[in-house]
């Protein structure tokens, strides 16, 4: 099994201010269309087929790989991806928190498989240390930031 988790402040010294509210709409905007928010050309297609006031279905194509998507809602704190189809299997949880001093964090965490792979086997290695290294979960939290902030100055927000 694949376990990741990442940390980073929302409002670092030195970006604009964002509030709970502000980085929550930027996190809802990113469920509903990853394109907005990964690297160009990452993710080609991204679809919300079904939707309700707990939760959404999406199909993308991030990577060159189809999967689906039950996107849950817990409005104002957490995001999680359940993996329906695709090659992994597990969830992925984007959270709101503030931290012992107030401050306002945004935290990835995971667990996931890989379908038909050997558990600890070298693809799910190999994942791990995507998910970890410098271009990994960490990275994909500061650009949702960096793209809210985008976005809000453009009045899209």
């Amino acid at each position: 099994m694949i376990y990741s988790t990442a940390t980073v402040p929302v409002n670092p010294d030195g970006e604009a201010p964002l509030t709970r509210t502000q980085a929550w709409a930027g996190l809802v905007l990113k469920a509903r269309d990853a394109r907005q928010f990964l690297p160009p050309g990452l993710c080609s297609r991204c679809d919300v087929v079904e939707e309700s006031a707990t939760h959404l279905v999406r199909e993308a194509t991030i990577g060159g790989v189809d999967l689906r998507e039950i996107i849950a809602f817990e409005p104002g704190a957490k995001v999680t991806f359940f993996q329906a189809t695709g090659p992994r299997e597990g969830a992925i949880v984007n959270e709101l928190f503030e931290d012992e001093e107030g401050a306002l964090q945004l935290q990835f965490y995971c667990y996931l498989g890989l379908r038909g792979k050997e558990p600890g086997g070298p693809e799910e290695q190999a994942e791990q240390a995507q998910f970890d290294g410098s271009k990994g979960y960490k990275a994909a939290l500061l650009s949702t930031l960096k793209r809210t902030r985008e976005l809000l100055a453009e009045g899209a927000l």
